[in-house]
């Protein structure tokens, strides 16, 4: 699938109008319908059909507008069963239970605590099915991912292929887990679930990235970035002062390590932003015999190497 990534290190309200829209921004280009868009879940909820009138009811969602704006001024039950959550606020947008069509819009607010913790963003994701890409090339979705970004208010973004996991890979996988290794184009970090932590840093290299304050300042802006990246498909294109996208080929590319296809503009790339770079989060408890993380099941070992494969 495409994926679509965007770290916002802000509340709710201080971002909800840039939410809003990159929600209309993403439907209309993908549509609503029975091979679309066509359910909601919100908070909690067991999720309905996209009606209209649930269609009222997320964009209140989104809206700004809150009875409160800090955690502690709930009443303790309410307060902690926010936290229990670990979210303010969460829309999903997708084909359904019976439907995993490639397409969603998933937005999650964090917690909006007094005293905000540095490590901890709001979320916005969404996803296209290749045929997306196939059928309508990559100048449309650069042009969809730019025009969702236009008002978000991001510390890093991305968008380029990704796996996405319904329910973790078997020991006995072994296969599929290396033929996933043979490309180091696919992002596999969705299966490892800490996204809310991730904080300011940049998570990975991507076809688009997205960078935004602090880090786009830390690596010396715009121009300087120009001039470290040498390869002729590496091009950075200002949002603002404080953000830009830099592309890394006319489209998405898998890679393939067996055939000596190492992408060598994201290696490039992944050298100027390695300060930056967000580590796996890797526990420290063996969680079976052999110790695993996320759900492709890497070993420690397993899970490094893939972390620094554009390093190493």
């Amino acid at each position: 699938m495409i994926r679509f990534a965007f770290y916002l290190p802000h509340d709710h309200p201080e971002i909800a109008e840039g939410v809003s829209h990159a929600v209309e921004v993403y439907m209309h280009g993908v549509g609503q319908g029975p091979k679309t868009i066509r359910h909601s879940f919100t908070d909690d909820d067991e999720g309905d059909a996209l009606t209209v009138e649930r269609w009222s009811y997320v964009r209140r969602l989104l809206s700004p507008d809150r009875p409160f704006r800090f955690i502690e001024e709930l009443p303790e039950d309410i307060a902690a069963r926010m936290e229990k959550r670990g979210y303010a606020t969460r829309v999903i947008l997708d084909g359904g239970l019976r439907s995993r069509n490639g397409y969603e819009f998933h937005y999650q607010a964090r917690i909006p605590w007094r005293t905000p913790s540095l490590d901890t963003v709001s979320l916005l994701f969404a996803t296209l099915p290749t045929e997306y890409l196939h059928e309508h090339g990559p100048t449309k979705v650069r042009e969809l991912a730019l025009e969702m970004a236009s008002q978000l208010r991001f510390a890093s973004g991305h968008v380029g292929f990704a796996l996405r996991l319904y329910w973790p890979l078997r020991r006995a996988d072994a296969s599929l887990r290396a033929e996933l290794t043979r490309h180091p184009g696919i992002d596999l970090r969705p299966a490892w679930f800490e996204e809310q932590h991730l904080g300011e840093r940049v998570d990975g290299v991507h076809w688009l990235n997205f960078l935004g304050q602090p880090v786009l300042g830390q690596a010396g802006g715009a121009e300087l970035l120009r001039s470290r990246l040498q390869a002729a498909d590496a091009t950075v294109h200002e949002l603002d002062v404080n953000r830009v996208m830099v592309s890394l080929g006319h489209g998405p590319e898998a890679g393939d390590l067996s055939l000596g296809c190492e992408l060598p503009t994201y290696r490039e790339f992944a050298r100027v932003l390695e300060p930056w770079l967000e580590p796996l989060p890797l526990s420290e408890e063996a969680g079976c015999e052999v110790e695993r993380y996320s759900a492709v099941g890497f070993t420690r070992e397993e899970a490094q190497r893939w972390s620094r494969r554009f390093l190493d």
